[in-house]
């Protein structure tokens, strides 16, 4: 089923047009190395001397050549075929040669004026590459057309289908690096073309380019025997087609007839799918490029070899300041893409090249999707109240407190049938989201079987995307995005480590957006993170793990949010809210079980706008000056330090305590360190200036004193969490074993209200046996005490 291109129509170009072509691309060469090398003497009008070079080469040669290749050829058939189209490049260090053409097509000089196309902007454009204050060597959000920086290797193509879904006549056409093309991500995301809908999405264009050699090792792909490489790419579900070689004349020949032959089918099957008005699973073509690394730079520096070799990756010329012979060798390397022939007397690319460019909007480097935020719609939500639970009283009712959330997104896709989906490891029934199939199905276009429809909830238009991939997932939604949609993700709180690393990418494009004027806010990211520590007794110490919140922290308070809602009620309001937010990552922690529910939906939309707040139905301060404050930080954090204010308010009717909920955790940090920081007045007032404070926290303890070092009642702050201890425990087993359940937590606050040190001793017993006597229950029974597993918080008159 494969092909060679030369195997193809060959001569497909004529000959003036490979000349043109052979040219535009010779330009994007010479600007790649011009990049690396020259500060001055951007056009060689002089003989090259030392001072013309920079003092730090910094950059990375060795991809560049073959991704300005794949750019040139993706122009032609962009005005051949009037294609809406993108770039990505997976290579990381690739940014010379994606830069080189963005900037000859024009794209880069509308947004960067002072890097205008002639020869003082080319200057220009060589000298702040990789130099301070100047521009990344990798596809960063400062580079117009690139939605992919690239900077951790293996997100390209999951990049590439989040764009393409729901746009139905766009094209990503995605550089695959050998060395990406190694990690775990990029191998498993070549399954998203079983998740590609011909009838409603675009199309993905892989180009695998082998070039043979990451930094210094060679590559596995490109040294498997065709015959594997072949057998790989089949058994993924792709149609490779091969295009081999290193004489440019030859490779142009081969390449425009790959390509041409790729687009032509991606249209017949989509023209297919869509005049049949049917969904099914195309075999999708896609290229296998191989071509040397540095292709076209020094065949051999130092005796030994560049071109084709590891070599060539970054700088393959290094002492050209020092070495006279070096710098020979830069300056016939340079000349050998004859400037003189490419651009003219002002040092801008001559017309019969630019003729070569897309116009408008169809240059890559200026096409709206890459820029998504200017083709952002606000989401149609439905109102959240509809979906309010009832609270007549607090700590009254058990919820699933997932399932109302599930109405909201279900109403949500109703509303936005093109611009929002749902995504998940195959847990959107596990995490109680199961309701939104009532309006669409999990995205399947594979095989069926007859008991599939027996509660699969499967279907080929379905808007729910269900893969064991966190990376793909995440990458899909990214890609959605970032080119101007809405997105959720759904997903078990121990693997959302999974996507660290994405996380990071993500928050640091954000960071970077925030700070360009020309590109437009996109959605944010919506993270739910569910089935949380505190209720993972059945699985284990594998899924117990809530350290992700220590990784959202690290990054930019621009563009960081994190909320844990105590209830139902609360999550649906803070739903909507993130919903409806843009350029921010909004990390949602609420368990999908069954939970007491504390607010009724007013209250809760005024707790959560405010972030955090004393609830005065578990306070007995009642306005004075309290004992001591208690205070909880998530759905089962709060419900043990209401389960610990009981027991207290029960043996110490006296004691004057005030209940501090949390919902937004960055309240917790100055207003200095992040926006939603509440004033050291407003912290003070809540949990005063010298009375200790019990903090129940959903996570590592550590994470609230790192937040809340620099305030003045740090001293008195005692924090349990989640200590690393756990394994088949009941719930309330589990919250003993690190400490954050109702009878550690009174006995915390005994030990550290002064007037109970000696009269609480009788008490701090009491607990300790009644701590002692759980734990013996769960052991003979298998489960927690029904006094416990059923309580409630208690009905008191008002003091």
């Amino acid at each position: 089923m494969s092909k060679s291109a030369q195997e193809m129509t060959t001569n497909i170009l004529e000959p003036a047009q490979l000349s043109a072509i052979d040219g535009y691309w010779r330009a994007c060469n010479y600007l790649a190395a011009g990049m690396i090398y020259l500060r001055s003497n951007a056009l060689l009008r002089e003989p090259l001397q030392p001072e013309h070079i920079k003092q730090r080469l910094l950059g990375h040669w060795g991809a560049s050549p073959g991704l300005a290749f794949m750019y040139v050829h993706a122009n032609r058939l962009i005005r051949h075929y009037d294609l809406n189209a993108l770039f990505i490049a997976g290579p990381g260090h690739g940014a010379p040669g994606v830069l080189a053409p963005v900037y000859l097509e024009g794209s880069y000089s509308e947004i960067y004026p002072n890097m205008s196309e002639d020869e003082q902007g080319m200057s220009e454009l060589f000298r702040r590459f990789s130099f301070p204050g100047g521009l990344g060597s990798h596809c960063t959000p400062e580079l117009p057309g690139s939605i992919h920086e690239g900077g951790e290797l293996g997100y390209s193509l999951s990049h590439a289908f989040g764009a393409a879904f729901d746009n139905p006549d766009l094209i990503v056409f995605t550089a695959v690096g050998d060395g990406e093309a190694e990690t775990g991500p990029l191998a498993t995301s070549w399954h998203s073309n079983k998740f590609l809908n011909p009838l409603r999405d675009g199309a993905v264009l892989p180009i695998l380019h082998l070039n043979g050699y990451k930094i210094n090792n060679p590559t596995l792909l490109a040294r498997i025997s065709h015959e594997e490489l072949e057998n790989l790419l089949l058994g993924y579900g792709w149609v490779p087609v091969f295009v081999s070689g290193e004489d440019p004349a030859d490779m142009h020949q081969q390449m425009a007839a790959a390509m041409t032959h790729c687009i032509e089918q991606i249209r017949s099957l989509q023209n297919e799918a869509r005049a049949a008005g049917v969904a099914n699973r195309p075999r999708w073509p896609m290229i296998v490029l191989r071509s040397p690394k540095g292709w076209t730079g020094p065949k051999t520096v130092d005796g030994h070899k560049v071109e084709g070799s590891w070599r060539s990756h970054q700088v393959p010329l290094a002492n050209v300041r020092a070495d006279p012979e070096h710098l020979a060798a830069l300056e016939s390397w340079l000349r050998s893409y004859r400037p003189e022939e490419l651009f003219d007397d002002q040092g801008r690319l001559v017309e019969s090249l630019r003729a070569l460019s897309p116009i408008g909007p169809r240059r890559m480097g200026a096409n709206p999707h890459s820029n998504g935020g200017l083709l952002r719609r606000p989401l149609r939500l439905p109102h959240f109240r509809h979906y309010a639970v009832a609270v007549e009283s607090p700590g009254q009712e058990r919820v699933f407190n997932t399932r109302p959330l599930a109405a909201l997104l279900r109403d949500t896709m109703a509303r936005n049938p093109d611009t929002f989906r749902l995504f998940g490891p195959d847990e959107t029934t596990s995490n109680k989201l199961d309701t939104v199939y009532e309006e669409s199905k999990k995205l399947w276009l594979a095989q069926r079987l007859p008991e599939d429809d027996d509660g699969g909830e499967l279907a080929p238009d379905g808007r729910v995307l269900e893969m064991l991939s966190e990376h793909t997932l995440e990458g899909w939604l990214e890609g959605y995005l970032l080119t101007g949609r809405h997105g959720f993700f759904a997903t078990y709180e121990a693997f959302a480590h999974v996507i660290d690393s994405m996380y990071n990418q993500h928050a640091k494009w954000l960071a970077i957006s925030d700070q360009l004027a020309w590109r437009a806010p996109i959605a944010s990211l919506n993270l739910l993170i569910t089935s949380t520590v505190w209720r993972q007794d059945h699985n284990g110490f594998t899924h117990q793990d809530p350290g992700f919140l220590d990784i959202v922290v690290n990054k930019s308070p621009n563009v960081t949010r994190v909320y844990l809602p105590p209830d139902a009620n609360c999550l649906l309001s803070t739903a909507d809210h993130c919903l409806r937010s843009h350029n921010d990552i909004n990390v949602i922690v609420c368990d999908k079980q069954h939970h007491l529910q504390y607010l009724d939906m007013e209250t809760a939309i005024i707790h959560c706008t405010k972030g955090i707040g004393i609830w005065d139905w578990a306070s007995t301060d009642q306005g004075e000056d309290p004992d001591i404050v208690m205070a909880g930080c998530g759905d089962i954090a709060t419900q043990e330090a209401l389960a610990a204010t009981a027991m207290l308010c029960d043996h110490f009717p006296d004691l004057k305590i005030r209940f501090v909920n949390v919902v937004d955790l960055f309240r917790l940090t100055p207003p200095e360190e992040h926006p939603h920081g509440l004033s050291h007045r407003d912290f003070d007032s809540l949990f005063t200036v010298n009375k200790p404070v019990i903090f129940n926290f959903h996570g590592y303890p550590w994470l609230i004193h790192r937040l809340a070092y620099r305030r003045t009642n740090h001293a008195n702050l005692h924090v349990r969490g989640y200590k690393e201890k756990g394994s088949i425990n009941t719930p309330l087993e589990l919250a003993i074993e690190n400490n954050v359940d109702r009878f550690s937590l009174a006995i915390d606050a005994i030990d550290r209200v002064p007037a109970l040190q000696a009269s609480g001793a009788h008490t701090k017993e009491k607990l300790r046996d009644m701590r002692l006597s759980c734990r013996h229950y769960a052991h003979e029974h298998g489960v927690d005490m029904p006094e416990i597993s059923a309580w409630r918080w208690p009905q008191r008159p008002s003091r």
